[in-house]
């Protein structure tokens, strides 16, 4: 039961009419068991998974409150220390029984990664003193468990969130109207974009070896597409979900294709995970004491070592084969050779004609594209060789008829055996996302990354309403073309498993 699916809004509806006309002390309790009643529809094997960690991270945050000094590092090193041995456990379970070759397999728990790192912030939180120690285990579990965060974000921090689901939200007629526009950008860019892209995604990258240069490199910029529109799409979900409740979630993205560096990229992508990085992993390093290692005085470690770090993590973070690893090391070669190169030539002193800052644009979307053939070839049962043949294709059969014929053959074996279907799946495909750009370009240059509800808020009158029935219409229509009717788009997004 996904954020956009049919079922998902139903329930939405009978959780948000309960939960607004209960009394303020019974809210939090039914908001939590709606979450376990659906984590438990999606994965009810792992429910005690989900539950064991939320114990374990809300014993060692009393730990905290209870023993100052010493102690209190020290059960802030066992919350964070527990989380990560658990989380790995799962994530990668598959090299050991690779490896061991052992008759039985652990599918990974749904969200674990997304409800461990929100555990390990709150812990470290806690123990620097930024937020206070919940003492409450029911507020805490909902928490972690929060219906519209807990399969794939946006990553809550505890200071933010759990102050929220102690107070008492009533029914509010603007921000339900808030609510209900990000809903439809969200069920926009998942149903009417990335479904759609995700059939000829699927054809291309599943018999690569059979297709020409052209066609591989749509294939891997839709996929690029495809992924953005899912992610942020299903983010704008989960944020429309907080507002019917009363709740404000964080912005997980805004406009990352429009940045001129990879710098600028990663503060605009996934915002809730690379912020993460940022608190939790990187700052420590570069603030990181290394007396005790060197045997000398006190050094810190170069930013671009602990830049490298961090995106080597992520590599990891993202998944259990080598194809993510070589992801993780190419954005760390990225943004380590950004900043080497802004170190040697200086970083630009004013603003650069819009032409150039064009060229930076399309320079960033190029290798973060080329970096996406290895996250999908990692996603699937891809191995490193088979990235760097996919890669290499990119340089076989140029012709323009050949493309042609493959552009054409890739949706009709993979979708309707229809020739008018075909036409009809390109240029549905096309306004889709001419409509996506069109929106995130007015969010980024005009209205600098304002929250995305805002800027449809902002249209014209008559504009404006007719943007609310292009939205309606391509999303009904991409609900029939993704190939699965209503029923077909129901699934989580696609990092649900990351």
């Amino acid at each position: 039961m996904g954020l956009q699916s049919i079922q998902y809004i139903l329930f939405l509806a009978v959780a948000a009419a309960v939960y607004l006309h209960l009394p303020r002390r019974g809210q939090p309790p039914f908001l939590l068991a709606a979450s376990l009643v659906f984590y438990a529809m999606a994965d009810c094997r792992y429910l005690l998974v989900t539950l064991g960690v939320g114990a374990f991270s809300y014993l060692c945050g009393r730990g905290i409150a209870w023993r100052g000094g010493a102690h209190k590092t020290a059960f802030v090193r066992l919350g964070v220390a527990g989380s990560l041995a658990i989380l790995a456990f799962f994530k990668y379970f598959g090299f050991l029984e690779t490896a061991l070759a052992l008759p039985f397999s652990i599918v990974m728990p749904l969200g674990i990664s997304f409800y461990s790192f929100a555990a390990i912030a709150y812990l470290i939180d806690a123990g620097r003193g930024d937020c206070e120690v919940e003492r409450n285990p029911l507020t805490y579990a909902l928490f972690l468990t929060f219906f519209a965060t807990v399969t794939q974000g946006p990553i809550p921090r505890a200071g933010a969130l759990m102050p929220q689901l102690t107070r008492e939200h009533r029914f509010d007629a603007a921000r339900t109207v808030r609510a209900l526009r990000l809903y439809g950008l969200g069920l926009f860019k998942m149903v009417a974009v990335s479904d759609v892209l995700g059939v000829l995604v699927d054809e291309v990258f599943g018999h690569w070896q059979s297709y020409g240069g052209w066609m591989l490199g749509l294939a891997a910029v839709c996929y690029t597409f495809q992924l953005y529109f899912n992610f942020s799409g299903y983010s704008e979900l989960a944020r429309a979900t907080g507002l019917v409740l009363g709740l404000e979630l964080p912005e997980n993205f805004k406009t990352p294709f429009f940045a001129t560096n990879f710098s600028g990229f990663w503060s605009r992508w996934h915002i809730s995970f690379s912020s993460w990085l940022q608190d939790y992993l990187f700052m420590p390093l570069a603030w990181a004491d290394t007396e005790r290692l060197t045997g000398g005085r006190l050094r810190r470690l170069p930013p671009e070592v602990c830049v490298f770090i961090v995106f080597f993590v992520s590599g990891f973070w993202h998944g259990n084969t080598l194809p993510f690893v070589v992801w993780g090391l190419l954005q760390a070669l990225f943004r380590v050779g950004e900043e080497l190169l802004h170190r040697r030539l200086g970083k630009p002193k004013r603003k650069a004609p819009a032409r150039v800052l064009w060229a930076k644009r399309a320079g960033v979307f190029a290798l973060w594209t080329l970096s996406m053939v290895f996250f999908r070839m990692g996603s699937g049962a891809g191995t490193v060789g088979d990235c760097f043949g996919y890669l290499g294709g990119l340089l076989r059969g140029l012709a323009p008829a050949r493309f042609a014929g493959e552009a054409y053959r890739a949706i009709y074996d993979g979708f309707y055996s229809n020739g008018l279907m075909v036409a009809g799946y390109y240029l549905f495909a096309a306004l889709a996302l001419a409509l996506a750009f069109w929106l995130d370009a007015r969010r980024c240059f005009r209205f600098r990354n304002a929250p995305a509800e805002e800027t449809l808020a902002a249209l014209p009158g008559a504009k404006r309403q007719a943007v609310y029935y292009l939205l309606v219409c391509f999303v009904l229509a991409g609900y029939i073309l993704q190939g699965g009717g209503f029923g077909g788009s129901a699934g989580f997004g696609m990092y649900a498993n990351f």
